[in-house]
């Protein structure tokens, strides 16, 4: 399913794409070009042909490597993704490791004593995480961290390769703003799990058996009670890519999502609908590995698949 889900996609965006407002003709050449000059530039662009024959023409391009010609940089499309993509896939793994790292335990802790302190602080936390627009947690942390405490940068972004230190000083606030969020969801969704699986049979016979309460939850209980979490973080991936649109807008950080925006407003079709082919890629991808987890978390899954 995964080839006839990236047709839909990419075929259904680049079909709204056609659909903006504007010619993307008169964008590339100016507001003071003549009328002959229009048409041989939509010729150039072959805007004058059916959409689905257009489509046709861009996956014959794509199945050999090439994905166009920004018509307003006059850059290859996957040498402009190519420069941007590092700071996002960055950006989301940086976020996904704050996520999983804060979430997991205090999920651990909050379903070992339901109702206990901890328990109490990290659901209210949590739903104040989910109540906190993305953009508003970002321009606080900048206030606090970079204007007010000046230990962390507010913009810029230095590449991993130049300069290591920088990058992950550069990568704090963003990655934290982002991956905030996430937490929330993860931390709700592994806590009602854990309380369920710790209900069942072989956890009861596991404590007859006079088995320590870590050893239970981190051994027999963490395991089996990963599968929405799983399934919640491959779809959160989406939710993801879009919220990382607005982060880059708020630490001003050249990535996909601006690059994205700053196409559309200029009727780039080719660089948004590159865009959109490597983010469903992406996506779809991360949902297949998920897929795939679902036997490493429990083998039952395995025999079942087998049978």
């Amino acid at each position: 399913m995964l080839i006839p889900v990236l047709l839909v996609v990419t075929f259904v965006s680049f079909y709204l794409t056609s659909l903006l407002p504007g010619d993307p003709a008169l964008a590339v050449l100016g507001p003071g070009a003549t009328q002959s000059a229009i048409t041989q530039e939509r010729q150039r662009l072959g805007l004058g042909e059916n959409v689905v024959v257009r489509y046709g023409h861009y996956l014959d391009n794509v199945a050999h490597g090439n994905l166009g010609q920004s018509s307003t940089t006059k850059q290859n499309v996957t040498t402009q993704l190519g420069q941007r993509l590092p700071l996002d896939l960055e950006l989301l793994v940086w976020s996904q490791i704050i996520a999983f790292g804060v979430s997991v335990p205090l999920a651990v802790l909050a379903a070992r004593r339901p109702g206990s302190l901890i328990d109490r602080v990290s659901t209210s936390g949590a739903f104040a995480l989910l109540a906190i627009p993305g953009f508003m947690l970002g321009v606080l942390l900048v206030y606090l961290f970079a204007v007010k405490w000046q230990v962390l940068p507010a913009t810029g972004y230095t590449r991993l390769t130049a300069d290591p230190v920088q990058n992950l000083k550069d990568m704090v606030l963003p990655s934290v703003t982002l991956g905030l969020g996430s937490v929330a969801v993860y931390l709700r969704v592994l806590r009602s799990d854990m309380i369920s699986t710790l209900q069942q049979d072989y956890i009861t016979m596991a404590r007859a058996k006079g088995m320590s309460q870590r050893w239970i939850l981190l051994r027999h209980a963490l395991r089996p009670s990963t599968f929405s979490l799983l399934t919640v973080a491959g779809l959160n991936i989406g939710a993801l890519i879009g919220g990382a649109l607005i982060v880059e807008s708020v630490f001003a950080l050249p990535g996909i999502g601006t690059l994205t925006v700053t196409a559309i407003g200029q009727r780039d079709y080719l660089t948004v609908q590159g865009v959109v082919l490597v983010a469903a890629t992406g996506y779809v991808l991360v949902n297949f590995l998920v897929d795939i987890l679902y036997g490493v978390a429990d083998p039952r899954v395995r025999v079942e698949r087998a049978r």
